[in-house]
């Protein structure tokens, strides 16, 4: 068990009603889980504010509890302490409880709009083959050296992070690469973690249903980089405009990349094919199975960041050459009938224009590109007519179809999504609410060498319809439907 004091060490505290000398048996933000001896804080979420049930974990067997307001009637026996900010406070306290597993790692958080999966994914691989033992904190998988978790957020909860960070010192991890979402910097989920590095990918229209306005998303992001420390190091991408806005006010080492402007460290690309990408980084060829311009920044980022970590030039180029793509990030096949299957995570405008003109940059134009995208339900709206407007533009045929509905009608989000259709697109475009049903006309109407992208879900494999998921995966419906069409 550990003492409430210790764990409330860096707690900025407003007021302490009982003892802190308490023996506190574990942490939740969950009244549900709270059990004898426990603390418990009130967050105050977008959905439901834990203020509400500080009785409820009192009757579960709290002992502590932590808030940002006292409540008027205070229960004898029970320690109360109030805080400026909960989230803040339970992630400090989360690291606290887990003996500041960070202080122990060589960690870096990667954040932007687009590139933190594959940046972070890869970096495992890297070091991973290095010989290292490396851990992965990512969208799509948690990993502790060989073992692998199930990831729920791109940024899990504070306690979460700290759980499997601990796991990790136990494991002998060196390395652990972290997806840090806006989401996950605004509601303090890496406060008290002690990164060796930030990584800053791109900035582009999203998550604008919380943020509200695009500078205080963009300010969430330079947030996460005020916060580190001078031995840490920043690396930020100078080809997005506002990569220099996330080094102004940073008091960690700077370190810029990019492949159009003056960086520290540079890329070209010199071939671009289905098969792969030629670069040339700080003057050196080096070939890698992933496609396309964004991954051109991405891998330029992974290796300006394995370097700041140690790792040798030349060692570090051999291992990119030998990089695996990463589950639904642009992940294709061809087919017997030589149809092109690609299957990519784009789920913002950027994303979408990103894959799109990498395909058209790519193929000869006598074949046609279908493109089969949706967009998520109770998500920023303003950004459907921009995928509707750049899949129409970039594609042959577009099949607007359901993503991940959520609460809302389909229907619905395909009608803001043909919003963005200019008139001349028009005659591109279906409309096929069943997204399997979508995948299955876009196989139906490909030709031999035609191209076909189903965008939006990637490496996702389900299918989210009001409260419920259900088994969907994008990359085995293509193939099983490709593979009907051959017989």
């Amino acid at each position: 068990m550990n003492i409430l004091r210790d764990i409330l060490y860096r707690v900025n505290l407003n007021a302490v009603v009982g003892s802190t000398s308490v023996k506190i048996n574990a942490i939740h933000f969950d009244s549900r889980k709270v059990e004898e001896n426990d603390a418990f804080v009130a967050v105050r979420g977008t959905v439901s504010d834990g203020h509400d049930y500080i009785d409820v974990a009192i009757k579960q067997g709290a002992i502590a509890i932590i808030c940002e307001a006292l409540p008027t009637s205070l229960v004898d026996g029970i320690t109360y302490i109030e805080v400026d900010y909960s989230n803040k406070a339970l992630a400090i306290m989360a690291s606290n409880y887990y003996d500041s597993p960070s202080d122990n790692l060589k960690l870096v958080g990667v954040t932007g709009t687009n590139g933190k999966t594959t940046i972070t994914t890869l970096l495992y691989q890297l070091f991973k083959n290095a010989g290292y033992k490396v851990g992965l904190l990512s969208t799509v998988k948690i990993l502790v050296d060989d073992t692998e978790y199930k990831a729920t957020h791109t940024t899990p909860d504070s306690v979460t992070i700290n759980k499997y960070l601990k796991l990790m010192n136990e494991a002998g991890v060196e390395y652990c690469f972290m997806e840090v979402s806006s989401h996950g910097i605004h509601q303090g989920r890496a406060e008290g973690l002690r990164f060796e590095g930030g990584v800053f990918t791109n900035l582009s229209h999203d998550h604008l249903d919380y943020h509200k306005t695009f500078a205080e998303y963009r300010d969430v992001k330079k947030s996460f980089f005020d916060g580190l420390s001078p031995r840490a190091f920043a690396l930020v991408n100078t080809d997005d405009k506002n990569g220099l806005v996330m080094l102004q006010n940073t008091v960690a080492k700077k370190y810029t990349y990019a492949l159009k402007g003056y960086a520290d460290y540079k890329a070209q690309i010199l071939e671009n094919e289905f098969s792969g990408l030629l670069l040339s980084i700080d003057g050196s060829e080096v070939w890698t199975r992933l496609i396309g311009n964004f991954n051109a920044y991405n891998v330029l980022a992974i290796y300006a960041t394995a370097e700041l970590l140690g790792l040798e030039k030349v060692e570090i180029l051999k291992l990119i050459s030998d990089l695996q793509s990463v589950s639904g990030r642009f992940q294709y096949f061809i087919s017997d009938e030589k149809i092109t299957a690609i299957v990519d995570y784009a789920h913002t405008p950027d994303a979408l224009r990103n894959v799109l003109e990498t395909i058209n940059s790519i193929r000869t134009k006598n074949e046609s590109l279908i493109t089969v995208v949706g967009c998520g339900g109770d998500r920023d709206k303003t950004k459907r007519p921009k995928m509707g407007h750049i899949a129409s533009e970039l594609s042959t045929k577009v099949i607007f179809t359901s993503d991940n509905p959520r609460s809302e009608k389909p229907e619905t989000i395909i009608e803001d999504i043909e919003k963005g259709v200019e008139p001349q697109n028009f005659k591109k475009t279906l409309s096929i609410v069943d997204r399997k049903q979508a995948i299955k006309t876009a196989c139906q109407l490909a030709e031999p060498n035609d191209i076909i992208l189903i965008a939006g879900k990637g490496h996702e494999t389900y299918q989210e319809v009001n409260g419920k998921r259900f088994d969907f995966d994008d990359y085995k419906t293509v193939e099983e439907f490709l593979k009907q069409l051959q017989k």
